[in-house]
């Protein structure tokens, strides 16, 4: 796999993330019969199954890159610190937010009210930040293979 393929990776994953993310999460309880807790814990599955794909993803991006470095090659600093910002929001929302937010889930499940919180934004916020960073890695990878061939 050539760096094309890093790049295709990382587009396909940039686009699992936003069907799921900006589209189904909220167009769900839209649909009619779906109620708030029905909702929320066809999101939780969602969720969970889309960050453990996420991971795969994460893990493909880093066998690609490998694979299409076979001699060694400085990775730039912007590469570097795109890479290490995906893998620490990755880590952020599998450890700390999506728990949060299963938790908060299940007391609406339950019939409670939780707490006011902050953490759907905070969620929000890094889906963004991982999306936009997904593109602009793959955009960096594909003009780098287009630069090389000039």
């Amino acid at each position: 796999m050539q760096k094309r393929g890093a790049a295709f990776i990382l587009v396909f994953w940039a686009g699992f993330v936003s069907a799921i993310s900006f589209l189904e999460a909220w167009l769900k309880f839209k649909a009619p019969g779906i109620t708030l807790p029905l909702g929320l814990g066809i999101g939780k599955l969602v969720f969970a199954a889309m960050n453990r794909t996420e991971w795969v993803f994460l893990l493909l991006f880093v066998v690609a890159v490998v694979w299409s470095r076979r001699s060694p090659k400085k990775i730039n600093r912007t590469q570097l610190s795109l890479f290490v910002g995906l893998v620490v929001v990755l880590a952020v929302q599998t450890f700390w937010l999506l728990p949060v937010l299963n938790h908060r889930a299940d007391l609406i499940i339950a019939g409670q009210v939780p707490g006011e919180s902050l953490v759907h934004i905070f969620y929000g916020i890094a889906e963004v930040l991982k999306v936009a960073s997904l593109f602009v890695l793959a955009f960096i990878l594909t003009r780098q293979k287009a630069e090389i061939h000039r």
